[in-house]
């Protein structure tokens, strides 16, 4: 429990089973349950049903902005309300195959500076909001004006829409990988009402803004050391089959390891960041 943790933990299942299998456990338990997913009917199964999962991790994030996450704790928490544009997605239930996210394509230039994606239909964000290509480029704009988007595409100068479904970006010279670029979590993508100005040049992070993001989970309450997580239940891919199988997520505040340690001796929380060399030791010992 105390190995090293994808900011994807809750979404893709088979990749989380490689890093921690009690948390596999957790998160594939009870799947049954749940309901108002439009899945009923199509032989998929509901999301929901499998409780809160407690997590452990040293800090909790100052800000939900996936620009500003820089850590692990940051990235974990805002990659499960967050999406970026390019990811491969696969469920909980051991369906096989994957499904694309936001983007169903990314297609590229001869030369490598011109990338065209096909964004996903139907798609809304948390506050209603539609995800569209007027949001896409509302973020673009964004990164491309801030230091720390333009770090992240260094060689973006331009981003357009020929259509509603369909967004290019621009670039000064040759990026072979930037579909790569584009599946880094710290650029998933927010709501424009959650940008101030929404135009999303020069913009900051409504930092009060909650459930401005696309992804499974949504803000929830957060108070005493504890962010909590819930299902949202209009997330596009639980009628195709992707979960997530739980109904909440709760994050707590344990700063050190042996304060984790003792949360997970306990049954307080079911995963942990590191534990560091001290307490696995005592864990061991524990145990034996």
């Amino acid at each position: 429990m105390g190995g090293r943790l994808q900011p994807r933990l809750i979404l893709v299942m088979r990749r989380v089973a490689a890093i921690v299998s009690v948390l596999v456990a957790s998160l594939t338990a009870g799947c049954g349950g749940g309901g108002g997913d439009g899945t009923a009917g199509s032989g998929l199964p509901i999301a929901g049903g499998g409780g809160t999962l407690a997590y452990a991790m040293a800090t909790l994030p100052a800000t939900l902005d996936p620009l500003s996450a820089t850590d692990r704790p940051a990235l974990t928490v805002a990659r499960q309300v967050y999406e970026p544009l390019i990811e491969e997605l696969s469920g909980p239930y051991a369906r096989p195959g994957t499904q694309p996210g936001l983007a169903l394509t990314v297609k590229s230039s001869p030369d490598r500076t011109t990338w065209v994606l096909t964004l996903r239909p139907g798609i809304r964000f948390q506050d209603g909001a539609p995800f569209n290509a007027a949001a896409v480029l509302a973020n673009a704009r964004r990164w491309n004006s801030d230091p720390r988007g333009r770090q992240l595409l260094p060689h973006l100068f331009a981003v357009d829409a020929p259509r509603p479904d369909e967004v290019r970006f621009l670039l000064d010279e040759p990026v072979p990988d930037l579909a790569q670029h584009l599946a880094s979590p710290r650029l998933g993508i927010v709501s424009p009402q959650a940008l101030e100005p929404q135009s999303g040049q020069g913009s900051s992070f409504r930092i009060e803004t909650a459930g401005s993001g696309t992804g499974p989970f949504q803000p929830g309450a957060g108070s005493g050391g504890r962010l909590e997580l819930s299902r949202y239940a209009g997330w596009w891919g639980s009628p195709l089959g992707l979960g997530p199988a739980l109904d909440g997520v709760a994050f707590v505040r344990a700063p050190n390891p042996s304060a984790r340690l003792r949360l997970l001796q306990q049954g307080a929380v079911q995963v942990a960041d590191p534990l560091g060399a001290r307490a696995l030791r005592v864990a061991r010992r524990t145990r034996s």
